[in-house]
C-alpha cells in the first residue's frame, strides 16, 4: 500500500496495488497517473452518476472463499443505458472486476493467453447476439461453448478509486458477454494501451471469465443503504417523487438512481434524467394513453418486499391476428427489478435470469436438469410505454422473443441486434394480485377463472380457427383429392362454421378491451 498527497489539492491518495496505474482523487477529481518515478497529475475525472447500484467504494465480500474489497470503478455508456465496472482487490492481492447492471452482477478475472492453449478469439466485428464462442473441450466431453449475450461499443463517462490501467476522456470500450449457464465470458476489444489516445490498430481481445452472482452470494458488506440510495442517486438530487416534464409541464413518478430514463406518460417524450437536469431526448406527437389495470407508482408487497410499479409497456406481436400484452417493471432498492405480465390469458410474474438455459435444439431448451418444449418464436414491438425504465425504450421498438414452456413454467429467449437476454415466468392468480397490490387493483379487472378461460387465446379466436381449418384440409386431403366437389363443398362450409363465430368472439374481445 502507497499513500501519497494529490499535486492538486493535497489530499491522502492511496494506492493499495502495486498494480495499479491510475486512480482518482476522492477530494477533487484529479486523475493521477503513477509511473516508475513519480505521480502525475492528468486533469479531472468525470464524476460517476451515482445510481440505485447498493455497491461503494470500500464494500467487501467473499466469492470462492477469497474476501475481497471494492477499490475502483469506472462507468460506461452505450446508447441505451450504462453499467459499472467495479475493480477490486482480493485477500491474495490480485485483481478482479465486479460488473453491475440493472441488478445484475458478474464476478470475473483475467485469463492470461497461456492458457487458452491456443484457441483463436474472433474478432469483434463478426460477433452478434447469440454467436457461439468455443474455449476448447469439456473434460471427456463436448466443445466448451458459450453464447454472447451483449455486443456493445461505449465510452467511459466517469470513474472513481483505484485502476489497473489508464482512463480518461475519449476512453472507448468494445465488449462482448458470452454465458454457459452461470459461467460467464467476457471478450474486451478496447486497446488498454491505446485506447484513450485513440489508436485504430487492431487488438487481441482481452479475455476475462468468471460467473454470475446475486447480491447475497456476493456476501456484502458495508453497502449503501437504501436511503443513502435514495437520497444520493442520480444528479437530481434529494427524495424526488415527481419530476416535471420539460415538453408539456406534466407531472412524472421519478425513483431516483433507480432508472436512467423516463417516458412522459402525457406527451409521451423521452427524457433522460443521468444527466444535470432532465434532457428532452425525443418529443413524440401526443398518443392516447393506454388503460392499465395497474397504475403507474402502484406498490406491490411480495415475500415481504416492497415494489413499485416504475414503468409499464404494451407490446404487440409483430403479424397478422397479433395478440397484445401489458408489461409491468416492478423495482425495490433492496431486491431490484421483477416483471408482472398481463396477457388475454391471465397474469405471469417474469425474472431475468442470470444463469441460462443451455438451448440444446431448436425445440428444446434445459435448464436446471429440466428440458422445456418450444411454444412461440415470433417478433414483437413496443406499442406504448410510460414511466422510468433502466435503458431507453422507445414506442417502435423490435425484437425476437422465442418461448419454451414445461408445465406451467415458461422461458422465453428475448434478443434484439446488440442483445440476448433469458427470462422465467409463472403464473400469477386474481388471489395473488389482490394479496400484492390491495385495493390499488380493481377487482373487476382480474382474471376470474383459470387462465385458459379467462380471455380470448394469444392470437385470438380466428388463430385457433387457422389452426383447426388446417387440420380439417389434411384430415380430408384423400376425399378432396379423389371426390373434389362434394368434399371441398364440406370444407369451405367447415371453415366459414370456424371463422364466422371466431370473428365475432374477437370483434366482442377487442370492444371490450377499448
Amino acid at each position: 500500500m502507497n499513500t501519497i498527497s494529490c499535486p492538486s489539492c493535497g489530499a491522502p491518495v492511496t494506492f493499495r496495488s502495486a498494480a495499479s496505474v491510475m486512480a482518482v482523487c476522492g477530494y477533487c477529481s484529479s486523475t493521477l497517473i503513477k509511473d516508475a518515478e513519480s505521480v502525475r497529475n492528468v486533469g479531472r475525472m468525470s464524476e460517476v452518476l451515482e445510481d440505485f447500484s447498493p455497491l461503494q467504494i470500500d464494500a467487501s465480500g467473499t466469492v470462492d472463499g477469497r474476501g475481497f474489497t471494492i477499490v475502483g470503478r469506472i462507468q460506461l455508456r452505450y446508447a441505451a443505458g450504462f453499467w459499472n465496472e467495479w475493480y477490486v482487490l482480493d485477500d491474495h492481492g490480485d485483481g478482479a472486476w465486479l460488473s453491475d447492471g440493472s441488478g445484475q452482477y458478474t464476478f470475473t478475472r483475467r485469463v492470461e493467453p497461456s492458457a487458452l492453449h491456443g484457441v483463436a478469439l474472433p474478432p469483434f466485428e463478426g460477433l452478434a447476439p447469440g454467436t457461439p464462442l468455443d474455449l476448447g473441450r469439456v473434460p471427456n466431453g463436448g466443445p466448451l461453448r458459450f453464447i454472447a449475450g451483449d455486443v456493445r461499443s461505449a465510452q467511459c463517462t466517469g470513474g472513481q478509486g483505484e485502476l489497473p490501467f489508464v482512463v480518461g476522456a475519449g476512453y472507448a470500450a468494445r465488449v462482448a458477454d458470452f454465458r454457459r449457464g452461470g459461467d460467464f465470458v467476457t471478450l474486451d476489444y478496447s486497446d488498454e494501451t491505446g485506447a484513450a489516445g485513440g489508436s485504430a490498430a487492431p487488438v487481441s481481445p482481452v479475455l476475462y471469465r468468471g460467473r454470475s452472482l446475486t447480491l447475497d452470494e456476493l456476501h456484502p458488506q458495508l453497502l449503501r443503504d437504501p436511503a443513502t440510495i435514495a437520497d444520493a442517486a442520480g444528479r437530481i438530487k434529494g427524495k424526488v417523487a415527481n419530476l416535471e416534464c420539460p415538453s408539456c409541464g406534466a407531472s412524472i413518478a421519478f425513483s431516483p438512481g433507480a432508472t436512467s430514463h423516463l417516458l412522459c406518460p402525457a406527451c409521451h417524450a423521452s427524457l433522460d434524467v443521468a444527466g444535470p437536469v432532465a434532457e428532452v431526448l425525443s418529443a413524440a406527437k401526443r398518443i392516447d394513453a393506454v388503460r392499465t389495470t395497474v397504475a403507474l407508482g402502484a406498490t406491490a408487497t411480495i415475500a415481504a418486499v416492497t415494489y413499485t410499479v416504475i414503468g409499464l409497456m404494451r407490446r404487440a406481436e409483430v403479424g397478422e391476428d397479433a395478440s397484445a400484452w401489458t408489461e409491468y417493471l416492478l423495482y425495490a432498492p433492496q431486491k431490484g427489478f421483477t416483471w408482472l405480465v398481463e396477457t388475454d390469458q391471465g397474469w405471469e410474474r417474469s425474472q431475468v435470469l442470470d444463469a441460462w438455459p443451455d438451448w440444446v435444439a431448436a425445440n428444446q431448451a434445459v435448464l436446471d436438469g429440466e428440458t422445456y418444449s418450444l411454444l412461440y418464436d415470433y417478433r414483437s414491438v413496443v406499442q406504448y410505454a410510460a414511466g422510468a425504465f433502466n435503458w431507453r425504450v422507445e414506442v417502435g421498438d423490435t425484437n425476437r422473443i422465442t418461448e419454451f414452456e414445461r408445465g406451467s413454467v415458461k422461458l422465453a429467449a428475448e434478443s434484439d441486434a446488440a442483445e440476448l437476454t433469458w427470462s422465467r415466468s409463472t403464473p400469477a392468480t386474481a388471489a395473488d394480485l389482490a394479496a400484492w397490490f390491495g385495493t390499488q387493483v380493481d377487482a373487476a379487472a382480474l382474471p376470474s377463472g383459470p387462465p385458459s378461460l379467462s380471455g380470448p387465446p394469444t392470437g385470438g379466436y380466428r388463430r385457433i380457427a387457422k389452426w383447426l381449418t388446417i387440420l380439417l384440409l389434411a384430415v380430408n386431403a384423400i376425399p378432396i383429392l379423389f371426390a373434389p366437389g362434394r368434399a371441398l363443398i364440406i370444407v369451405i362450409l367447415a371453415t366459414i362454421g370456424l371463422y364466422f363465430p371466431a370473428w365475432l368472439m374477437d370483434l366482442a374481445a377487442d370492444r371490450k378491451g377499448t
